[in-house]
């Protein structure tokens, strides 16, 4: 049974265009378009809703390459001897693609098959194939020709399409969004409370999670900016130096575990939107048990993300020497009441203006919006 949201009555439109009344059997057919369906659920949901780029461009490519030399209008099993495309082209082209820029490797070489599997785990089929000593890569075949009524039909050109249909409407809510900050921009001090609603209303836990990175970043540069530490190397030649908070790249980025840096303090922070204790024990083994401050996506109390993390290293890691160690290692939990109340103080200093600002440039550098004006 296929999964309906509001993005699949779009996908039904791109195959009738393409299959006309054979549409729906290709729909009930494909678990391939199927799995495009369950990976688009956030096409209508506003900037705000999590994409799922990484894992659809890396169909994107390998269905494209597959386009690109007309195995699409080939006889069916003329691909069984392609060559198979570059790895650096494929994931060039996927960097290239809307929303793409920071993407990893990871989706190519495993995680969408790993996903798909998930999906779908009595199919054993995987939608990319790959040859690790010639680093060359392949859309599998198998999942591309539909049988209906005995009929071969090819879908390669319907999945691009669903897909651009997908980027199409996620850049459209995306540049309402850029606009709707604009226009609180342009309200600037006449409803200060209306800017801190609106930055509120990022911090909704189903917020994006590149965005919530970005408005925990705006949120604390301005309120860390505020804090003097008085500091020299002489005793004699002590200063005054405000807390300077850092991005550390793109989100989502294999940086090891560090999103904000601050100086002069060199504290960490790492955002984060799960309570898995391994992701937490991982970022901390990556910087050798340095302290860190995890910024985290959810609005449960410190000492309940804290227990809970005790409790479930307890159970993989039953000597308490060990969990302690890295335990001690988290110098701080800023959760979303804790950013709210940052705000607050922020907004108190006059700085809300300047928070809504970092927003809008730190999502345009992320998401790669620029207008004709601007460089």
């Amino acid at each position: 049974m296929v999964a309906e949201h509001s993005f699949t009555s779009t996908i039904r439109k791109v195959l009738y265009s393409f299959f006309g009344n054979n549409s729906e059997a290709v729909f009930e057919s494909s678990l391939l378009i199927q799995y495009l369906n369950e990976k688009t659920k956030s096409a209508n949901k506003g900037s705000k809703a999590r994409g799922s780029f990484a894992n659809l461009y890396s169909i994107y490519v390998v269905v494209k390459d597959y386009i690109d030399h007309n195995y699409h209008k080939a006889k069916k099993g003329k691909y069984a001897d392609y060559e198979g495309a570059i790895f650096s082209y494929l994931f060039k082209r996927q960097r290239e693609l809307p929303f793409g820029a920071k993407l990893q490797n990871h989706s190519l070489n495993n995680r969408t098959n790993s996903e798909f599997q998930k999906f779908f785990p009595t199919a054993n089929l995987i939608p990319i194939i790959r040859n690790q000593e010639t680093n060359r890569y392949w859309v599998n075949d198998s999942l591309l020709w539909i049988d209906i009524n005995k009929k071969w039909y090819n879908i390669a050109e319907a999945v691009i399409a669903i897909i651009n249909e997908y980027i199409k409407t996620k850049q459209d809510s995306f540049v309402r969004f850029i606009n709707q900050c604009q226009q609180m921009q342009t309200i600037g001090s006449k409803d200060k409370e209306g800017i801190k609603n609106f930055i509120l209303g990022l911090l909704a836990p189903n917020v994006d999670a590149r965005l919530f990175e970005i408005v925990s970043y705006s949120i604390l540069k301005f309120y860390y900016i505020e804090q003097n530490i008085y500091w020299g190397y002489e005793i004699e030649k002590i200063e005054a130096e405000n807390l300077k908070l850092y991005k550390t790249g793109r989100t989502n980025a294999n940086d090891g575990g560090i999103d904000f840096v601050m100086k002069p303090l060199g504290r960490f922070f790492q955002v984060t939107e799960t309570l898995d204790f391994k992701k937490y024990f991982l970022d901390i083994e990556k910087i050798e048990k340095y302290p860190i401050t995890f910024v985290i996506k959810a609005t449960d109390s410190i000492d309940e993300i804290r227990k809970r993390i005790e409790s479930d290293a307890l159970k993989t890691y039953p000597v308490k020497a060990i969990v302690k160690k890295y335990l001690d290692c988290i110098e701080e939990i800023i959760n979303i009441p804790t950013l709210k109340d940052h705000l607050q103080t922020v907004e108190q200093n006059g700085l809300l203006h300047q928070v809504l600002n970092e927003i809008i440039l730190q999502s345009k550098i992320e998401f790669n919006y620029f207008e004709e004006d601007e460089d």
